[in-house]
């Protein structure tokens, strides 16, 4: 441990190098927790509403990216559906971008789900005055966008949807939208009316699955049916609406590239950093070759540091990540930090300290022992 020792005592001789060296680790983990965060919340949000189904298939119109972008389907593959076997179930959910009239005169756009009770679990139940009966008209917003749509009365709140009436009776939480038009939930019927679907049209119908069904052989037999649409299950077309938001469209590689950028810029800093503190110290290094000191032992003297400069840098990075998502998270309300993702960042970050004390180690180990000697 003398190796160790000496290591905090280089560290603590120059308290302005170390403060500046963990200040640089430390924003470049800040860097990479938030900017991970984002790109994972991203990634999730893009397929939120897909996840939040309890459904085994998707039926989509051919050619469907994502939730979003839908194509029609015709309202007869309902009833071809339930011909196959293995299918015990099926609902429908529409979705449109539509005008949303608010309380003040205002207008502003909205992306409206309608689902019916058997095809999700959300938000249904919740548009229901008992059992049995859904409260026509009746619209359900997300508690973030309750600002932006001016709904700040009590509830219920009088509005107006692509023209027609409508009513909020109630909001959800966990339903941000990231493209600007917030999420506004009804029943399929209601949400049909708004949003304009031919009686012999739908969007999207949800199937579940019998007990025991094999969801292979019933995709199988979905696509002899349904020659026209695409069959996914539900985790298929939540990675599919993943890729193509973030591969096929500007916001989406904008964000993965901002990740990129951030986790290459974060490994730079730690890499620069341990490495200025390392040549910091050449003279003592020279001092210890000097005095008969073998190269394992200088070895583990500038790994100690570059380890305990990590460490240090890392952990105040992760306390100040959790305040800087919270204030982001007022401007970006779907932005979140996964639980695993400091812990991912922690050998990351400490394995660039340890390559950079290893080019620090090179110019250390090739320093002439005479150097000290020198005037």
């Amino acid at each position: 441990m003398r190796g160790a020792r000496l290591a905090w005592h280089n560290l603590a001789h120059q308290p302005t190098r170390f403060f500046v060296t963990v200040a640089g680790i430390t924003c470049a983990t800040l860097l990479m927790i938030v900017q991970g965060s984002l790109l994972i919340s991203f990634l999730k949000v893009a397929s939120k509403i897909i996840d939040a189904t309890d459904s085994d298939l998707w039926i989509a119109g051919r050619g469907t990216p994502c939730f979003e972008f839908p194509a029609t389907l015709e309202r007869r593959f309902i009833d071809l559906a339930h011909g196959v076997p293995g299918v015990a179930q099926t609902g429908r959910i529409c979705t449109r971008v539509v005008s949303f009239k608010k309380q003040d005169g205002s207008e502003q756009l909205v992306s409206l789900i309608g689902s019916e009770a058997a095809g999700s679990k959300f938000p249904v139940p919740l548009l229901a005055r008992d059992a049995n009966v859904i409260e026509p008209e009746a619209l359900l917003i997300d508690e973030s966008a309750r600002e932006l749509l001016k709904v700040r009365e009590s509830f219920p709140a009088g509005v107006e949807l692509n023209g027609r009436r409508a009513s909020v009776i109630g909001e959800l939480s966990g339903y941000s939208s990231f493209l600007g038009t917030p999420y506004v939930f009804t029943s399929y019927s209601d949400g049909a009316r708004y949003a304009d679907l031919r009686a012999n049209e739908t969007m999207f119908i949800l199937v579940r699955l019998g007990a025991g069904a094999d969801s292979e052989q019933v995709k199988r037999d979905l696509r002899g049916r349904l020659p026209g649409a695409d069959i996914w299950t539900r985790a298929e077309f939540s990675r599919r609406a993943q890729i193509y938001w973030s591969s096929q469209t500007g916001a989406g590689s904008a964000i993965l590239a901002a990740a990129f950028l951030g986790l290459f810029v974060g490994l730079a800093v730690v890499s620069q950093a341990v490495y200025a503190t390392t040549m910091e110290h050449i003279e003592e290094f020279a001092t210890l070759k000097a005095l008969g000191a073998r190269s394992g032992f200088v070895v583990q003297v500038i790994t100690w540091q570059a380890l305990a400069s990590g460490i240090t840098g890392y952990l105040l990075g992760v306390a100040l990540s959790g305040p800087a998502v919270g204030k982001i998270r007022s401007a970006i309300p779907w932005l979140s930090t996964q639980t695993w993702l400091p812990a991912a960042i922690l050998p990351v970050t400490l394995g660039m300290c340890i390559v950079a004390s290893v080019l620090a180690v090179r110019a250390a180990l090739s320093v002439e022992p005479a150097r000290v000697f020198r005037a």
